[in-house]
């Protein structure tokens, strides 16, 4: 009973699914008890959090029996079951091309950043020009700055290629602001070259820059939502994949392009994003002066 709370609006169900604080939200409408007195068709109402797939599908079938049994001892006469008409938001069709498309600019993105970022420092120190260009006038921060550049722009480059081949090419639009489209790549791709810096302070060559890419990817990937909801995944996990930047943009990018996702929500998810990348980048340039010293 403790778990149960009374809503009052439409509205307020809408804030307290979105902020994750209920499962969900079961509306019976004015005229259902006049209904069942009148042996008409009476309908109730049951929205669910779509994000947490497991447990919405068990509260569904909870209040499916429900209904079920009370309308059997209401109308026995009725047909046994009744009807039940799923709709779904934000991607009525449940088309999955619509759900794999933002989260493949995510996933394009940030590891062509990340890789680039690896394997340039990596090339220079085999070359050994990158030992020159610690001993150059140059201050840490603007070597830094220099080399962060260019994965940044890769990133973005791709992220508006991928852009314009989604909407123009298969259709899906972006409900949102471009403008928190690619002010929400910017954070994400700070982060990313962050996780990149830190991997090439470590390696010596390119082959161990490569192994180590691979190393940080796959958990990256695997842990950002991607393949399965992080809700769904046990608890200890999910707050490891709370440093993962990936998991974040894909919130962002979906939201984006399904829900419309307003400017301060979107600003609000870049908060962890700029934590991320201001702990990676200081972390990777303390190991880069202790290195040079």
């Amino acid at each position: 009973i403790r778990n149960l709370v009374m809503l009052h609006s439409t509205q307020e169900m809408r804030q307290q699914i979105n902020q994750q604080k209920i499962i969900g939200a079961v509306l019976i409408d004015e005229s259902f008890s006049r209904d069942v007195a009148a042996h008409r068709p009476a309908s109730v109402f049951l929205a669910l959090d779509g994000r947490r797939s497991n447990a919405a599908q068990i509260v569904d079938e909870y209040i499916s029996t429900i209904a079920t049994n009370v309308g059997a001892v209401l109308r026995p006469e009725a047909i046994p079951g009744g009807q039940t008409v799923v709709r779904n938001m934000f991607n009525p069709n449940l088309d999955f091309i619509f759900f794999i498309l933002p989260t493949l600019v995510v996933t394009v993105a940030g590891i062509s950043a990340l890789s680039v970022t690896v394997q340039s420092v990596a090339r220079e120190r085999e070359l050994g020009s990158f030992d020159q260009l610690m001993v150059s006038p140059l201050r840490l921060y603007e070597i830094l700055i220099g080399k962060m550049t260019p994965p940044m722009l890769i990133g973005l480059f791709n992220a508006a290629l991928y852009l314009i081949i989604i909407t123009q090419i298969f259709g899906e639009p972006l409900k949102g602001s471009i403008l928190m489209y690619f002010v929400s790549l910017v954070f994400f791709l700070n982060a990313q070259i962050g996780i990149g810096m830190m991997v090439s302070s470590i390696a010596q060559t390119q082959q161990q820059a490569f192994l180590g890419m691979f190393l940080v990817t796959v958990p990256i990937n695997m842990l950002s939502g991607f393949a399965s909801p992080v809700d769904n995944m046990p608890v200890w996990l999910q707050y490891v994949s709370q440093a993962n930047p990936q998991m974040h943009m894909i919130v962002i990018m979906e939201g984006l392009f399904l829900k419309a996702m307003p400017a301060m929500d979107v600003l609000a998810n870049c908060v962890p994003l700029f934590l991320i990348s201001l702990v990676t980048l200081t972390t990777a340039t303390l190991m880069f002066r202790s290195r040079v010293e």
